[in-house]
């Protein structure tokens, strides 16, 4: 017998897309049967997947999915009232919550919280990647919810440095959506300071527009011109994820950094597919990153709102070209021996076991 899982999320975009395709490719090879479906279409989906994607925004529209497929286990990523709506649409089997991408510590208590009712009467069990603040509200919120955790798969194979012309300046990179919870802020203060010691340096962010209010698209405006940084600014906007390791490779031949500036971060993928292409990284202690940022080894920590720190690790990370060479080496091998794809399917299928789903 076959096992048949949905995985379903609300838009195709950021992390929780890349880990759909990773996961669903390495299921799949693990005889495994997978179909993702989100509520909304996103301004850009990945590749042509190799496995059936539906986009369901209305009530008729999942009905179709649940009646034409007879799914062993169905898994939520985020969206708690997803739950209510698929058992009130006839769903009666597994149903797992994933958390993933829930924001800071105080956004991630009050968003448990508030889903506590819909875990306690649909949900079977939470999966959850091997972060501190989310198992710890697990635990102390949900004690009576089933826990497994799962290291998300970074695809190491494709995220590999790719030999290229390099920029002649500089770059320090960003990656996410203006949000509060990404602090795009403080990326620009830190780029704003290192540009006095490098003045040739550029800014590369990859962003969706589309995912940003008025307001943090007006206040970002407002900053980067107050900063006078507008004239060193790239924005690229929708870059396939499978694109991304020829970007990550120039950052890196440039002489820059990657700088994740999140407050909070479940996994964090843009900072590890681009350790895994050796471009170096330096990041605050955001928690989910501690996985495959070890300091001074495989990248850099400063400490969240302390732009001064950020400034010297920074220059350290650009100027000290032996502990540069070291942290690019070391970020590589530390994601190839640690976050193979297998790893993650045999994992699943022990939580599918746990079940009696087989």
């Amino acid at each position: 017998m076959t096992l048949k899982v949905l995985f379903t999320f609300y838009v195709p975009s950021g992390g929780v897309e890349t880990l759909n395709k990773l996961r669903c490719e390495s299921l799949q090879r693990n005889g495994i049967e997978c179909h993702v479906l989100y509520l909304m279409s996103g301004s850009i989906s990945q590749s042509p997947a190799s496995f059936p994607v539906f986009i369901a925004p209305t009530d008729e529209d999942i009905k179709a999915v649940l009646d034409t497929h007879n799914y062993d286990a169905i898994i939520v990523t985020s969206d708690y009232l997803l739950l209510e709506r698929l058992r009130r649409l006839g769903y009666s089997r597994i149903l797992i919550y994933e958390s993933q991408g829930l924001g800071t510590r105080t956004d991630a208590r009050l968003l448990i919280t508030e889903a506590v009712p819909f875990l306690r009467s649909y949900c079977n069990a939470v999966l959850i990647p091997p972060t501190d603040h989310l198992l710890e509200l697990f635990i102390s919120i949900c004690p009576w919810l089933q826990r497994y955790v799962i290291p998300n798969i970074v695809d190491v194979q494709s995220f590999r440095h790719i030999p290229g012309e390099a920029p002649c300046d500089p770059v320090i990179a960003w990656v996410g959506r203006l949000e509060t919870n990404k602090n795009w802020s403080e990326y620009l203060k830190i780029a704003h300071i290192i540009r006095r010691s490098k003045p040739g340096l550029h800014l590369w962010m990859f962003h969706d527009p589309n995912l940003a209010t008025d307001e943090q698209k007006q206040l970002f405006h407002e900053e980067l011109h107050a900063l006078e940084l507008h004239d060193r600014l790239n924005v690229f906007t929708n870059i396939p994820n499978h694109v991304m390791p020829v970007y990550y490779s120039s950052i890196a031949a440039s002489g820059g950094f990657l700088l994740s500036s999140s407050i909070t971060e479940g996994f964090g993928y843009a900072v590890a597919e681009a350790v895994c292409c050796t471009c170096p990284v330096l990041s605050t202690d955001s928690d989910g990153v501690r996985s495959f940022i070890i300091h001074n080894v495989t990248g850099k920590f400063y400490p969240l709102g302390n732009v001064e720190a950020a400034v010297n690790e920074g220059l350290e990370l650009m100027d000290n070209l032996p502990l540069r060479n070291f942290i690019r080496e070391q970020g590589r091998l530390h994601m190839v021996s640690r976050f193979g794809s297998e790893k993650y399917a045999q994992s699943f299928r022990e939580m599918m076991n746990s079940f009696a789903i087989f």
